[in-house]
């Protein structure tokens, strides 16, 4: 049943249109330097085309980044924090990080930054950022990763020896909205040191550079001196024009920021220093630049407006002193009208947001669940809240250039995206990562939806329709894997995030959306289709994929076509087509409930299963097949011209994914569909040739029961033999995407060797800093759990896997399920020694009182001990350890 908290009436309001609290939001990118929508190069290398080192003088074409940032919906205004230490030769503005070349495992933000607490509706929210008293060690950040091999962990901010002694700061910012236009916003700096130690701080307010990119003269917003006894800036952007692709006229209207005693006005423009990056040839020289603060404070140049306007204004609190263990607050304002007593009750409003915020989660933590499961929860959730961004794209007038006169070089449109001209986007997306991955990635945002839908369950339902959206998905029927080529194959996991989301909303409020799921069935009908014909390239049944996401896992890059016309048959894409097939039978029969012309559907994809799980035994009625009896597990195949083909043997997530495949029919359930029932009891009396691998029959409790699957179930034992193994994929920490029987029996082919690499990989296929051959990746492990527990529903605890370490020497599928849930939620739990797995060998994390609850949600996580590899903000699909927590405890 629908709760009743202020949080909870919040989200009703802003969805029925009372109230509009999602206008303002964590919207800021954290990284908008080296990704593709800044990159105008003529090759494409987008790293170096702006640098970080380039990013504070140049304005930003497609979208604005910060600390801590928050922004209105079209981020025509922003509002963000700098500091600086008095020792830093850079104005600490954005996060600072090392590019795809510089990092010896590809890109890596090097700064301790945190999620801590967020709303839906960003009614409060808490960031921590963890901030040097000394000189920040870029250069030092910068040699030590170089010089370290692949197999050598990052060198880290700790490492650098800045922070010993703890002389560093604790920032915490805090936001609390009292109403969708009036936010209060508190930044307390705590010094952890010994020692007194100075900070400045900067909350910087701009306006996106909309203005000076076509050659033409436009109207610009501007930000003044306002009035009153406080420090004040005043943001007016109804003079300028509004952006140009909306249907209505857009502005933000007149707004005021006030900061409290101390802080002096600063203004500059939002525009690039054309002299500095380009010389004095450059086209447009402006006299203020979006640096100016930066070089007046740090160089002491003389470079900001003395007439007191501009589009970028800060206020600077200069050289406060904070005392050795002692903490400063400051306190501002941001309201859309003038306020004669902006701090008035300020404090109170802070905790009463806080406290609001508490009866929100109250309401989504488990009971059962420990107050440790319950900050990983409420962290991890934060993150994904955090980790909203407005997504500004569009390719047509990225590839042709604003400037008629200035027109990009032609050479980079035989780069990427050639083919995605109608991608067009002002939306607010899911990232995940907004320094790592600050660009939306489709598989990636299917698995966010889920835990999303725990605490917003209409933003996780608008995440999966705009994907599905005519300016996102291509006319053909493509989805847009991600910004580097939208063209990339990403696993078909859209239509199963659909179908559980619909139905998490659906028993927790009570109603069922079925105008949204039935839009996205529509939609997800043309995927289908294009994968059909697009990757079941011999029209047997069996997929090709390509990529398909999991990077390095294969001997070969999945991605490229083999120079003598061979052609990789995979398991993992016929398996995934599978489960699509599923999902859109079990979606079509729900709306087969209200509208009987649907059961045609779910007879259709029930026949694309069946021929599917065929072909997988049969591929195509030829003499191979994709499983191998004697090893009991599905392999790829490569296929060549002439007939050979040849298996890769390798045990990998690649050959459990067909397990994903897995619905069940009760007799009972279908038995008002007499279209479908009639159907699938024709093909069990008339093709039993075709379902004999993927249907099974069964009397359960006194019920039929038909379980679809593209394994039987002495297959299905013989799998799940090696998923429960700990010395092929149980890891105490969850699945490993790649046996640890590699370990000393690593796979050879095609002048390449696949072995057991359960922390970074020796092979960087497809990417740079990403491992699929061993670590514990949450999004594959969930969906296993996902497959064990229907099993288990369909087989009961009859069945069961031999177990020689369980006391009863077999383990049921519910021991399974749980088992696996238990232990990725493990990661980031403490154990009995008040240690957690995904810090392992890091003491500061592990010990010390103002980091040890503090949790980072890594990309994926060592095989063996479950430490935490790859982007260390990725709360994105590792923010399912939230819908764990809320499911097994």
């Amino acid at each position: 049943m629908p709760f009743d908290t202020p949080e909870h009436r919040r989200l009703a309001d802003d969805q029925s249109g009372r109230e509009h609290w999602r206008r303002w939001g964590p919207y800021l990118s954290e990284r908008s330097w080296g990704t593709v929508r800044e990159d105008y190069s003529p090759n494409g290398e987008a790293w170096d085309f702006l640098t970080h080192d380039m990013a504070r003088s140049k304005a930003y074409r497609w979208g604005e980044d910060g600390l801590a940032g928050v922004s209105d919906r079209y981020q025509i205004i922003n509002l963000a924090f700098a500091f600086w230490n008095g020792q830093d030769p850079i104005l600490k503005e954005r996060l600072f990080g090392l590019s795809g070349r510089e990092g010896n495992h590809g890109e890596d933000v090097k700064e301790y930054y945190f999620y801590l607490d967020a709303t839906p509706t960003f009614s409060y929210a808490k960031y921590l950022y963890k901030y040097p008293h000394k000189a920040y060690p870029y250069q030092q950040l910068l040699d030590g990763n170089r010089g370290r091999g692949k197999l050598i962990p990052e060198w880290e901010l700790l490492d650098t020896g800045v922070l010993h002694e703890d002389r560093y700061h604790d920032i915490v910012i805090e936001f609390a909205r009292l109403t969708p236009e009036d936010m209060c916003v508190r930044v307390e700096v705590f010094n952890r040191g010994a020692e007194d130690a100075p900070i400045h701080v900067l909350p910087h307010l701009w306006f996106r550079n909309t203005w000076a990119w076509d050659g033409e003269p436009h109207a610009e917003p501007r930000i003044d001196v306002g009035s009153g006894e406080y420090p004040c800036l005043r943001a007016d952007d109804r003079m300028a024009e509004p952006p140009a692709n909306l249907l209505g006229a857009y502005h933000v209207g007149e707004r005021f920021f006030y900061g409290e005693a101390g802080g002096v006005s600063l203004f500059t423009d939002n525009e690039t220093d054309a002299l500095k990056l380009y010389g004095p040839t450059a086209g447009r020289i402006r006299p203020y630049v979006k640096n100016a603060f930066h070089r007046q404070i740090i160089n002491k140049e003389n470079c900001t407006n003395p007439a007191g306007f501009g589009t970028k204004a800060c206020l600077h609190y200069a050289g406060v002193n904070v005392p050795a263990g002692g903490s400063r607050v400051f306190r501002f304002r941001f309201s859309h009208g003038a306020v004669a007593h902006p701090f008035a009750d300020f404090d109170q409003n802070i905790a009463t947001r806080r406290r609001e915020a508490d009866e929100f989660y109250s309401t989504v933590h488990p009971q059962a669940a420990s107050d440790d499961e319950k900050n990983v929860q409420r962290q991890a959730l934060a993150g994904m809240i955090w980790s909203k961004q407005i997504y500004l794209f569009d390719v047509s007038l990225w590839f042709g250039g604003d400037n008629p006169a200035a027109p990009p070089p032609p050479a980079r449109r035989e780069i990427r995206n050639t083919h995605w001209l109608h991608l067009n986007s002002m939306r607010i997306l899911s990232m995940p990562d907004k320094w790592e991955y600050p660009w939306f990635a489709a598989w990636d945002l299917a698995f966010h939806c889920v835990p999303l839908a725990l605490v917003d369950p209409e933003f996780a339902k608008d995440q999966l329709w705009l994907l599905l959206f005519e300016q996102f998905q291509h006319p053909n029927g493509q989805i847009p894997a991600y910004e580097w080529e939208f063209g990339d194959l990403n696993p078909p996991v859209h239509a199963w995030a659909v179908w559980r989301v619909y139905n998490m909303d659906r028993l927790r409020s009570g109603k069922a959306d079925r105008v949204f799921l039935e839009k996205c069935f529509h939609k997800l009908l043309i995927n289908f289709a294009w994968w059909v014909n697009k990757v079941d390239v011999e029209g047997n049944n069996v997929f090709e994929g390509g990529f398909l996401g999991l990077d390095n896992i294969t001997l070969i890059d999945r991605s490229r076509k083999h120079t003598n016309g061979a052609r990789l048959e995979q398991s993992d894409a016929t398996g995934w087509m599978g489960m699509f097939s599923l999902n859109l039978m079990r979606i079509a029969l729900e709306l087969a409930k209200e509208n009987r012309a649907y059961e045609s559907m779910a007879t259709k994809f029930l026949e694309h299963f069946v021929t599917i799980g065929a072909a997988m035994h049969h591929a195509g009625g030829r003499d191979y097949e994709l499983w191998s009896e004697r090893d009991g597990f599905f392999y790829d195949v490569l296929v060549h011209p002439d007939g050979s083909y040849q298996k890769f043997r390798v045990r990998s997530m690649v050959g459990l994914i067909p397990l994903f495949a897995v619905e069940r029919l009760e007799a009972d359930w279908i038995a008002p569909f007499h279209e479908f029932r009639g159907n699938l009891e024709w093909y069990l009396k008339n093709r039993a040739d075709l379902i004999k691998n993927c249907l099974t029959t069964l009397e359960v409790n006194g019920k039929t029961v038909h379980v679809l699957s593209l394994a039987t179930p002495s297959r299905l034992k013989r799998m799940l033999k090696y998923v429960w193994d700990p010395e092929e994929f149980r890891s105490e920490h969850g699945i490993r995407s790649l046996s640890k029987f590699h370990k000393d029996h690593p796979f050879a082919a095609c002048d390449s060797t696949v072995g057991y690499e359960p922390a970074e990989s020796r092979n960087y296929l497809k990417g740079g800093n990403s491992n699929w051959r061993g670590p514990v990746w949450f999004p594959t492990s969930f969906l296993m759990i996902e497959s064990l527990r229907k099993l288990k529903k369909a087989f009961g605890d009859e069945f069961a896997i031999a177990c020689p370490d369980h006391p009863e020497g077999q383990v049921t599928l519910e021991d399974m399920a749980s088992g696996i849930a238990n232990r990725m939620i493990s990661i980031f739990t403490r154990d009995g020694n008040g240690q957690r797995a995904v810090y392992e060998g890091n003491p500061k994390f592990q010990n010390d009182p103002h980091w040890r609850d503090l949790i980072l949600f890594f990309e994926y996580f060592h095989g063996d001990t479950g430490a935490g590899l790859g982007a260390s903000h990725q709360t994105g699909w590792t923010g399912l350890v939230a819908s764990l927590i809320d499911e097994w405890r």
